[in-house]
């Protein structure tokens, strides 16, 4: 722990150095950069890269490959140790190691592609993300009007009682991050729409590791390896698609394994820990030596 960065203790945010080189991953909800540590870094990671934000724009922004929150307590207590208890309140050590504790253990999934006809969606309804909210209302009614689906899911009422007109969409169950990603490991095809700020959701990376047919909206962030229509994931432009599309994986099961197949490489290629580690320590390394090169010149 550092004690020139404590702002930033429990937050989205880690500040690591590689040799002599400090380095950003940046996890929030794409706003922009925080622009004192962009200054500080020779390499700063942001989730979602948008395309369209120009603070994400500036040279040293690169962006992470898709990944997802599983339980890593023992690390989480090994990496901090009794530093939690020193910079952070007791409520919000208890209340990280809950969260922890209810996700799912990382593993890399067996590669089985064929499913039923089953679809489990559930989702909340957002205050602020209108087209989100409707993109998803759209696939439920799909889902529970096609008699070729066995749908589970819906949306999870809101605290506050306004479902903004989504009555009918509702589910009551809830499900735990444990069994939501039971659920979702069996489905024949998992939807990818946008999410906050134009986001794209980390359980897309949860379904490219199960192996899943990916249904997905266009991307509106850059990644460093980009999907293709028709290769690890099947892209539409609008929710009138989902009925040729649920036609095709039905018509055509190898299809449906050929895109669940090749998103499942995808995952096993670049968003292993392992393999994003490589990226990350790799892209810093290459940093650092880029910036002493431009150095040399300058002199």
């Amino acid at each position: 722990m550092d004690s020139n960065f404590t702002q930033f203790n429990n937050k989205p945010i880690l500040i690591f150095k590689v040799d002599d080189a400090i380095a950003v991953i940046d996890n929030d909800d794409p706003t922009g950069v925080q622009q004192e540590l962009y200054e500080i870094a020779s390499v700063y990671f942001v989730t979602n890269k948008l395309l369209d934000h120009d603070s994400y724009k500036q040279p040293k922004v690169k962006p992470l490959y898709p990944h997802y929150p599983v339980n890593i307590v023992p690390l989480y207590c090994r990496v901090f140790g009794i530093n939690l208890l020193r910079y952070l309140k007791l409520k919000d050590v208890i209340q990280q190691i809950y969260i922890l504790l209810r996700r799912p253990l990382y593993g890399q999934y067996k590669r089985s592609f064929k499913k039923d006809n089953f679809i489990f969606f559930s989702s909340n309804i957002w205050k602020k993300e209108p087209e989100t909210n409707y993109i998803r209302a759209e696939f439920i009614r799909f889902c529970k009007t096609d008699t070729r689906i066995v749908f589970k899911g819906g949306f999870i009422p809101r605290s506050d009682g306004n479902n903004y007109g989504f009555d009918n969409e509702l589910n009551e169950e809830r499900y735990s991050p444990k069994m939501f990603s039971k659920l979702s490991a069996t489905s024949k095809i998992a939807l990818n729409n946008p999410a906050v700020c134009g986001a794209v959701s980390w359980r897309l990376a949860e379904y490219l590791n199960q192996g899943l047919f990916v249904l997905s909206f266009p991307f509106k962030i850059e990644l460093p390896h980009n999907f293709m229509h028709g290769a690890e994931v099947h892209f539409i432009e609008k929710t009138g698609q989902f009925k040729p599309v649920l036609d095709k994986v039905v018509d055509d099961s190898d299809y449906h394994e050929v895109i669940a197949a090749r998103g499942k490489f995808y995952f096993d290629t670049y968003c292993t820990p392992g393999a994003q580690a490589k990226y990350v320590v790799d892209s810093i390394l290459n940093g650092e030596s880029n910036l002493k090169e431009d150095l040399k010149h300058s002199s």
